[in-house]
This record gives C-alpha cells, structure tokens and sequence, in this order.
C-alpha cells in the first residue's frame, strides 16, 4: 500500500460500523475515526442519538457537544426493530472490519445481530461491546450508565473533599475510559486478526474500565485493610503535592521525588530543609505532610503566581495552573502544539475543539469532517457501498426502514 493509503491516519483503510447512542460506544468511534477510519454511524429515522441534543447551547441551538463526538463519521438511518432492517446491517457487516455497539447486552442477540450471527456472516469482523457491567455475570443485563460504573469502580468513592459525601468527576469519565479501553481492545483484536485471519468480540464494560484506573486501591485493601478516602486536593503521604496560595491566586506544585524536593528547596531558599529529617525521604515527608505543605504554602504566599511558576522552571520542579477554557485557548504551549483547532462547522461556523491525540509522526490523524446530520449519507453508503438498488432504496424509506 502506498502512503496515500494513510492520508487521513493510521486506520484510513478500515471501516468501523458504530451503533449505540450517547457517549461509552459513540467516544469509541471518535478515538477510531480521528485516527481515519471510516466510521458509519447508524441511527433510527426521524430520531438520532439524543447526543445532537445535548450539553450546553443557546435555546434552539444545535448541540455544542455533538459536533465533538460526532466529528469524522458518516450518518445513516436505520431501524434495527425492523427485520428488513436487520438484514441491510448483515450487509454492512459483510463489508465492515468492526461493529461497534453499546446496547444493554442482549438486545442484539434478541434481534439476531448477536456475535454468533454476524462471525458466520463476517468471521473478520471485530465486535467491540461497550455496556455497563459487560457481556456476562449476574448484572449484565441491568441498565448501566457511566455513573453508576464510576461508582461500583471506586472512583465516586475518592473523589471529593472529605467534609463532603462522595463527589462526581465534572465530565463523562466513566462512559470515555470505557471507550479508550474498547478502543486499545479493538486494535489489539486486530493484531491478532492481522495475524490468523480471525475476529473476536472486545468486552468493555465501564465498570471495569475504571476499576483498572484505581492504580493499588484493591491490593492496600487486600494486604493492609486500609480503605482509601476522600482527600481533597492532596494525595495521602505524598507530599509536597498540592495546590499552593500565590499574592494573586495559586500554583499547583509537584516535588514529591527526593530530587525534586531537593530542587524546590534550593528554589526556596531553604536547601537544609531537604536535609531534614522531617522531610528527607518519601516516607519522612508523608508523615509530616500537612506541616511541610504549610511550610510551602508561606514561601508560595510571598510570590505571584507568575514569580512562582518561573521559580520552579527555573529549578526543574513541575508546576502549573489550574486552567479552565480560556486558559486554554490563550496558552502558548496549547497553540504550538495545535492542541485545539478550529473547524468549520455548517451552523456555527468557526468552531474550536480539542485536537487529535496522541500525535503521531508519520500517520497522524486529524478532523476531516464535521459531524454529519442525520441520515445525510444515506445515499452514499446504501447505493454506493452497498449498491441498492433504487426500488429497493424507495421501499425502505417508504416503510421508514431507512
């Protein structure tokens, strides 16, 4: 293949079938068609993912989140209740590498669409499955929104101020590490497929998504006993780790490495301090945590925001600012490194947006297209892809198949 094979990424030659609705499946078919594939969306007529209508937007406003989570992707429509349209989605998965879903498990295999169907139509084919408790046990077939798996898989619990009940992330977090997590399974499923020939079924269940993201959570438990808790902006004996009053708001410092301390005390002007044996190591500092950030906290208190952030440059201590949006987009480093674009987009115009990540060298990815409307590539994939004829077009829109 040539490198005009891979002009719009590293999986320019692949073609993703995306159903499901929201964010744990639809994120996953972001991450997949940023870095090129060809992702066609299917949505039932004359209703659409209820994420075009989400998030924050002016009354009567298209969805500011839609063209995000929508952005490189084809739309079609097609109601899967329908048995003629279940057997127009056996054909595009004659035609597809992936089928990405994220229904309650079990409606797919109500509908005949299950992996034990679709592999006899496609045995290439890799069926990526988001859901919230995943394919099998006792709670499969339950209904699981993102929330509840953030909070079966330990993260509500920990997050927060601990004067305070359990805490909810301000983003989607559980529904999007769901979705990496099933996007890393797609593309492990096709290494292997790459090398036998043979598809597979990814599970990724949200729960499990964020269990794994708990780092030693289970295993302190299991060993020590020891529950952790909510701890507001530090993290129990690693110090100094926090945020830090300047004259003029604050400073997120990180010198919790010996070196690093040590760096931060030249910085201080206070170099014995890293000879102390209050704070000499790992272990010295987590003990006496509370003490040495107050120490930081009177040194940071005497500075600007900016004096300080120059001091830990300066020294090699990592530091930053707590940023929002607008901080964003005034960041010089965000611009040099193209880290949000603007798009064009059919209503808003101009549009900015978090770039493609990660970058790569040779075949980065990129946003090719603003989120379709609904059904706008009907024609395309059912006269082109799949070569409908047009009676049998004008039937199935006839009967809102399509």
């Amino acid at each position: 293949m040539t490198d005009a094979t891979f002009a719009r990424g590293p999986l320019s030659d692949l073609r993703v079938i995306e159903m499901g609705t929201l964010l744990a499946g639809p994120f996953c078919g972001q991450l997949l068609g940023d870095m090129g594939a060809e992702v066609i969306k299917v949505e039932p007529p004359n209703q659409g993912d209820p994420l075009r209508v989400w998030g924050r937007q002016k009354q009567g406003e298209p969805s500011l989140w839609w063209p995000v989570v929508g952005r490189n992707k084809k739309a079609i429509t097609l109601d899967l209740r329908q048995a003629e349209g279940q057997e127009v989605l056996r054909e595009l998965v004659a035609k597809a590498d992936f089928l990405l879903e994220n229904f309650r498990p079990g409606t797919l295999e109500k509908w005949g669409l299950g992996w034990e169907d679709l592999k006899k139509i496609n045995p290439r084919l890799i069926m990526i499955r988001v859901s919230g408790f995943g394919q099998t046990g006792p709670y499969s077939r339950q209904a699981g929104f993102g929330a509840i798996g953030e909070a079966m898989g330990g993260l509500r619990y920990v997050v927060g101020d601990p004067s305070t009940p359990p805490s909810r992330m301000g983003i989607s977090i559980g529904d999007s590490l769901a979705a990496t997590f099933a996007s890393v399974g797609a593309l492990s499923a096709l290494h292997y497929r790459e090398k036998t020939g043979q598809g597979q079924v990814v599970d990724s269940a949200i729960y499990e998504a964020v269990l794994n993201m708990m780092e030693s959570l289970v295993t302190e438990y299991d060993k020590t006993g020891y529950i952790r808790e909510r701890t507001g902006s530090i993290l129990p004996n690693v110090a100094p780790s926090n945020v830090y009053p300047t004259k003029d708001g604050s400073v997120l410092i990180a010198a919790n490495q010996d070196t690093v301390f040590g760096r931060l005390c030249e910085s201080m002007g206070q170099p014995e301090l890293a000879k102390d044996p209050r704070y000499v190591n790992h272990q010295a500092r987590g003990a006496n945590q509370k003490e040495l950030d107050a120490l930081v906290g009177a040194w940071t208190s005497t500075l600007t925001t900016r004096a300080a952030l120059d001091a830990m440059d300066k020294f090699g201590v990592p530091a930053g600012q707590i940023y929002r949006a607008p901080e964003m987009l005034e960041d010089p480093h965000f611009a040099a490194r193209n880290a949000i674009i603007t798009t064009d987009h059919p209503h808003f115009g101009k549009l900015r947006m978090q770039n493609v990540a990660p970058k790569l060298s040779e075949t980065p990815g990129g946003v090719h297209s603003p989120a379709p409307e609904l059904g706008q590539h009907n024609d395309e994939v059912y006269r082109g892809l799949l070569g409908m004829s047009e009676d049998r077009y004008q039937q199935l829109q006839q009967r809102k198949v399509i």
